[in-house]
């Protein structure tokens, strides 16, 4: 048995911190490279660490710790991507600025509709080039993931997570935009 496994399975917490210490940002900078999302990517770590400290006595490495743990962490960040639910329509860039643009949309006048419609063009066109053409290839020309990933040179998963990652972004923005209008009502 590996020996700093050993140690964390006597429940040794010093062995167990100084190995976390050790490898955890490098950890979530491996996962991010994947997910590019650090929250996502820190739970994953932190996931990672807390099964190889409740399971330490049953774990069998056959190479390295080292290398056992970065193994976990990528295949939990596959997990995860597959976990990832994108329905086909524009209701995936809705959900979460849904209630702030029906309010937008319900209560404003045809001229703040215009403005948040084009502070939404801006928004998108402000996006990193990858993201952009992603969002433009899935909601303007309607292309299913998988074109996308073709049409690309990426995976289907790199096109959800970049679709979420535009959806975060654009929700954020337009509830600045809505708090503005509102403001200047």
């Amino acid at each position: 048995m590996n020996l700093i496994l050993h140690e964390i399975s006597k429940e040794n917490k010093k062995v167990f911190k100084t190995f976390f210490d050790r490898h955890y940002e490098e950890l979530v900078k491996f996962a991010n490279g994947y997910l590019f999302d650090k929250d996502a990517s820190e739970d994953i770590v932190q996931e990672v660490f807390i099964y190889i400290w409740e399971n330490a006595s049953k774990i069998k490495i056959e190479t390295s710790l080292r290398g056992y743990v970065f193994t976990m962490v990528r295949n939990r960040c596959y997990n995860f991507l597959k976990s990832i639910k994108i329905t086909e329509s524009y209701e995936y860039l809705d959900f979460n600025i849904g209630l702030v643009t029906e309010y937008v949309f319900d209560s404003t006048n045809e001229d703040e509709k215009k403005i948040v419609y084009h502070q939404m063009l801006k928004i998108v066109d402000a996006l990193p080039e990858r993201m952009q053409q992603v969002v433009k290839l899935k909601f303007l020309q309607n292309y299913k993931y998988s074109e996308i990933a073709d049409e690309l040179g990426i995976s289907i998963n790199t096109v959800k997570t970049q679709l979420k990652r535009a959806k975060e972004i654009i929700s954020q923005s337009i509830t600045i935009i809505a708090v503005l209008l509102e403001t200047y009502k």
